[in-house]
């Protein structure tokens, strides 16, 4: 069966970025700026997705082209006979499903949040009151599976439309309306009495802030940012590496991508940060700032809600594109691995993702003393710490080896040959040192910190 590919390298590029556009850019990036000192934190961190992402991302997307295959079959197709790299296709496959079963929950809320905004639930209550909104919404199980259960079929039936007539035509629309969204949303908070002073916070660097949180904390911050921005380490960019041709140079077409990724979570921070100034609220509020903090921001401004229901419009397009990528991954299982139809797979896969996020859903409610990390961690704090903790930097560690190493792997100048196909900007091939060598040192170091900042601090 012959390879789908994209209509445009344009819906290759928004998709892509779709799948890195996440709620980690949009929920996370915006308080961690907060926490860790505005500016300085962002230089540090554009620094680690030039010298981090981009490499790790090329080499995803060069190991999906050269197989034109999925993550089930992209190292079998490469690696040379009798070596075992196959085998990381099932831990990555079972990332993509870890991944949509708390992700899919996270969507839900955004669908609740934005009909609550609609409604004026809001409208008139105290502070309290808004906080308490978020605990009354997920201790319903009957609201968050109701609203699991939307982005699932909202998710896949996109999908099953198509590559090109669905996920490619219909992201490429929510993309470009995201990206109107958030222009429009930024205009309005910086435009806000007092709010300069946030922006002044956000865009100009105060190192003082910095010592002052600790460097290597701060370091580490924005390292793990750069790293979990992107998306990469279990074939979430491999399959659209799968789909595209030979046309253009790949380091090229992950700067653009991340470029688009950044540009998203900064504007994010420019809606956010400048309006908590506005409203003398903490911009490092934590996780809470989007369901308990901005709510009641969008309560205290003019025509309110309907910029608080435009946020969460945008909140959706941004989690919805990256359900309807992984999605396109989880499908190509199996079509590439039993030659399921489209429409076969997207039947199975909604059935077995509800199922699968059920556990995540019940997690605040009628599982809620099920803490398996301890303390007062949740099913979906131990399924994100599975992923963001394990999956995805060892994943990324196994791209880099299986691309670097020849004697087992598929090799540097295999890698290097793919990659700088094309035209446009040539992957360097003096970084030979610093990926095969130090590269897999930072991972490696990465993951044990991650153990560390959970469980010894």
């Amino acid at each position: 069966m012959q390879r789908e590919e994209f209509g445009s390298r344009l819906g290759f590029i928004l998709i892509s970025a779709g799948c890195a556009i996440g709620l980690g850019n949009v929920w996370r990036f915006p308080y961690i700026v907060g926490q860790y000192g505005g500016a300085a934190f962002i230089l540090i961190y554009l620094l680690f997705l030039v010298i981090f992402g981009l490499p790790i991302m090329t080499m995803e997307f060069s190991v999906g082209r050269a197989s034109r295959k999925s993550i089930a079959e992209s190292f079998k197709v490469l690696e040379p006979q009798g070596t075992k790299w196959h085998n990381f296709g099932w831990i990555g496959m079972a990332g993509n499903y870890l991944l949509m079963m708390f992700y899919t929950t996270v969507t839900g809320w955004m669908f609740a949040y934005f009909f609550k905004m609609v409604r004026g639930d809001f409208v008139g209550q105290t502070t309290a009151q808004v906080s308490g909104q978020f605990t009354e919404m997920t201790s319903n199980p009957y609201i968050l599976v109701g609203c699991m259960i939307l982005a699932v079929v909202i998710g896949f039936g996109i999908c099953s439309l198509g590559l090109k007539k669905g996920v490619e035509k219909i992201t490429k629309v929510m993309m470009l309306s995201l990206l109107a969204i958030i222009a429009v949303l930024a205009v309005r908070a910086v435009t806000l009495p007092g709010a300069m002073e946030g922006v002044k916070y956000y865009l100009v660097p105060d190192f003082g802030k910095m010592v002052e949180k600790g460097i290597g904390e701060v370091v580490f911050a924005a390292l793990g940012q750069a790293f979990f921005t992107l998306s990469i380490g279990m074939g979430s960019m491999a399959i659209f590496g799968s789909y595209i041709d030979k046309d253009k140079r790949l380091l090229g077409e992950s700067v653009s991508i991340a470029l688009l990724d950044t540009f998203i979570a900064f504007m994010a921070g420019l809606i956010i940060i400048p309006s908590c100034f506005a409203y003398n609220v903490n911009p490092g509020a934590g996780p809470g700032l989007i369901f308990e903090t901005l709510p009641n921001i969008f309560n205290a401004m003019p025509m309110g809600q309907l910029w608080g229901a435009l946020f969460f419009v945008f909140m959706i397009f941004a989690a919805i594109s990256t359900v309807v990528a992984v999605f396109e991954n989880i499908l190509s299982f199996g079509m590439d691995l039993w030659g399921w139809s489209r429409k076969k797979a997207c039947v199975i896969n909604l059935i077995a993702v509800t199922i699968l996020s059920l556990p995540c859903a019940f997690g605040f409610n009628l599982l809620s003393g099920v803490h398996p990390l301890g303390g007062d961690s949740t099913i979906l704090d131990f399924e994100d710490f599975i992923i963001s903790n394990n999956i995805l930097p060892l994943g990324s560690l196994v791209y880099v080896l299986f691309c670097t190493w020849r004697k087992g792997g598929w090799g540097w100048d295999n890698f290097i040959d793919e990659a700088n196909t094309g035209k446009g900007l040539k992957f360097p091939k003096w970084l030979k040192v610093y990926a095969k060598f130090i590269l897999p040192i930072i991972l490696f170091i990465l993951w044990i910190q991650g153990y560390i900042t959970m469980f010894f601090k």
